[in-house]
């Protein structure tokens, strides 16, 4: 059971990747925009990242602390 829900947030933080990309790719190209856009395609991509090499680590309270760092991501 633990296995599917973390299978399940991965796949859902892959998925929510590829909407961010898919959006912006309808969003036009401008001098305000072309920042902003690569910006938030870091942004939803490295939460997937992070996450997944949370799930690499060692120990319980290393696990904790990659999370964390994730979620902190995500909120910024």
């Amino acid at each position: 059971m633990e296995n599917n829900k973390y299978r399940d947030l991965c796949e859902r933080l892959l998925q929510f990747a590829v909407d961010v990309i898919l959006y912006l790719r309808t969003v036009k190209n401008t001098v305000e925009t072309i920042d902003t856009k690569r910006q938030l395609i870091k942004a939803s991509t490295s939460s997937g990242a992070n996450y997944e090499e949370s799930q690499g680590s060692p120990t319980m309270p290393d696990v904790k602390t990659k999370i964390g760092i994730s979620l902190k991501e995500m909120r910024e």
